[in-house]
């Protein structure tokens, strides 16, 4: 099993949210709703271009639009092997987790 990074796991769950309309700019408003923390687009590339070139998103083109002044979207749309990838890091955060004392997950412990 190939390993998500924390921003991998993030986006990919984020793009999955999104569904048909998983463009760059609803991502980044939807990753800092669940972070909390504004994220630059630059940000966003660097794991979007390392799920993309692992199979686990497949991204399209756009056709130019007036609203942005001629230039195309790229939308992203999660592969079957990036769902089996979620499914995955979610099993072994469960995984994890089982067993926890309740202590650790009291806050004000």
């Amino acid at each position: 099993m190939d390993f998500l990074s924390r921003a991998e796991e993030i986006v990919l769950l984020a793009v999955w949210r999104l569904g048909e309309n998983a463009y760059c700019v609803p991502i980044r408003k939807v990753v800092a709703e669940v972070t909390g923390k504004e994220w630059s687009f630059g940000a966003l590339y660097v794991p979007l271009g390392r799920l993309e070139k692992k199979g686990l998103l497949r991204s399209t083109l756009s056709g130019p639009t007036n609203k942005r002044g001629g230039r195309s979207k790229r939308y992203y749309k999660l592969t079957p092997a990036g769902a089996r990838a979620l499914r995955e890091v979610r099993s072994l955060q469960e995984a994890l987790w089982t067993g926890v004392p309740d202590v650790l997950l009291d806050e004000t412990a």
